[in-house]
């Protein structure tokens, strides 16, 4: 093992200089290999004392600790496929004798193959976005980084929302924690967090001084409860990544799990599905990894279980199936994106995609129509891709054409690509081997207006709102 005192003794100039020579080369972060979910404190993690995670006890010993992550992790695995636990530290609980029985949560989720995330809490005394005791919180790396440095499932976040410094203050913040530990931690197994409240990456994903580690991303619903379009959500969020999505994992998001909503519903108005469906698709379409907020917190709305049983028997019961499904499909293109029948309402005309009459023909091609939630109108898409109406009818590219001007038909669906789609989280809607786009021609609002495909341009006449 290479301590932080062997690196010490190789001198402060070597350290500041950036990575030591000899020291192996950095692989290419790699964001899709982190699904998982954080376990955390009933106490949000914020803590002037020991952070416990629900479910352990300050009383636990090693071996005790070492038991029931056992079985909490397994829990996360079996039903979710996670393959990452992303967990609190902070200086009290690293540097007192809690750490002793701590370390068995590292090493059961690590032990089941499982990558664990370590992130420093500030104390709520201080909650100002900023290192508490600098002091005590290099005491606390020092400690964990001798422990874990050479464990390669292991990667560390120096903090959690430094929202307190100013952009340039936190990249120098971050660029000194890799002087200190870079030589012990390669840069791929270290989470800079975005600015603010982790919420946006650009400033610390421009900064070259940091290039080379992961970056940690929060974005949630509650700031913009008036937003209702996942198109908004979707543009949100991308807004926060910027070109960095290749770095970036979403170390934060989470919504409403034990209020009964259907994650693969209609969003009828309802802010926290918009938002939970566009960020999901998003993270499908950018290729990232993320981190569910919590996968376990006692008392916490948004937590995806409820743990059962005592001691050292432990399991865990899904709070809300629909949010498990939707983080599937985030993470390999599973579970089920949005399967609830409901309507395509065009962005720029306001009304609906529609077929005409109501009729049942194949071959009937495809038009605008005011919303009126008729049958001809709910268009259910399917695990596979498909957009039914009826049951057993689906939106057919005519011909399997791909040229612009192709129209769009009603047939029985059969399982060809030319009756796939993607709903993406701009609002477009493609089909799966196509480059276009589902389009109203000559950017018409009017109803009756025909629906047929043309080149992608962004245009209000190519977004559409599953209501």
């Amino acid at each position: 093992m290479l301590t932080l005192a062997a690196v010490g003794s190789l001198g402060l100039t070597a350290l500041q200089a950036g990575p030591l020579a000899g020291e192996a080369a950095a692989a290419a972060p790699d964001t899709t290999k982190f699904q998982g979910v954080n376990w955390a404190d009933p106490r949000d993690n914020y803590a002037s004392d020991e952070v416990v995670p629900t479910g352990l006890a300050l009383t636990d010993d090693y071996l005790a600790t070492y038991q029931k992550s056992t079985a909490v992790v397994a829990e996360f695995q079996r039903k979710f496929g996670t393959n990452t636990v992303r967990l609190p530290i902070n200086p009290a609980t690293v540097n007192g004798p809690w750490w002793d029985s701590y370390r068995g949560a590292i090493d059961a989720a690590t032990g089941r193959g499982v990558k664990v995330l370590l992130g420093y809490w500030e104390s709520p005394e201080h909650k100002d976005g900023r290192i508490d005791d600098k002091a005590a919180y290099d005491t606390m790396w020092r400690t964990v980084v001798d422990q874990y440095g050479d464990t390669g499932a292991v990667s560390f976040e120096p903090m959690n929302e430094p929202y307190g410094y100013t952009a340039a203050q936190w990249a120098d913040t971050a660029a000194n924690w890799l002087d200190t530990y870079g030589a012990v931690v390669p840069r791929e197994r270290v989470f800079v967090g975005g600015v603010g409240y982790s919420e946006d990456v650009k400033p610390v994903c421009a900064d070259q001084r940091l290039a080379g580690t992961h970056l940690s991303l929060h974005h949630y619903g509650f700031w913009h409860q008036n937003w209702t379009d996942p198109a908004t959500w979707a543009a949100d969020l991308r807004s926060k990544i910027g070109d960095c999505a290749s770095r970036t994992v979403l170390t934060e998001f989470g919504v409403g799990a034990t209020g009964g909503l259907d994650y693969n519903g209609a969003v009828n108005g309802e802010w926290q599905i918009a938002a939970f469906q566009a960020q999901t698709d998003t993270l499908r379409e950018l290729g990232m990894g993320s981190v569910y907020w919590p996968g376990l917190r006692a008392g916490d709305g948004y937590s995806l279980t409820e743990l059962q049983g005592t001691g050292t028997d432990l399991t865990l019961r899904t709070t809300n199936q629909s949010v498990a499904d939707r983080l599937a499909w985030a993470w390999w293109g599973t579970g089920r994106p949005a399967t609830t029948a409901g309507v395509l309402r065009g962005v720029g005309s306001g009304i609906c995609l529609d077929v005409p009459g109501a009729v049942r023909e194949p071959g009937t091609k495809m038009i605008l129509w005011y919303c009126n939630g008729g049958p001809n109108q709910q268009w259910t898409y399917t695990a596979q891709k498909e957009l039914r109406v009826y049951g057993d009818m689906c939106l057919d590219v005519d011909h399997g054409g791909t040229v612009g001007n192709t129209p769009l038909i009603l047939w029985p669906c059969n399982g060809g690509t030319n009756q796939k789609w993607n709903l993406n989280a701009g609002g477009s809607v493609t089909p799966v081997d196509s480059p276009l786009c589902l389009d109203v021609g000559g950017r018409a609002t009017a109803a009756g207006s025909a629906v047929g495909l043309w080149y992608c341009n962004g245009e209000p006449n190519q977004r559409w709102q599953r209501l």
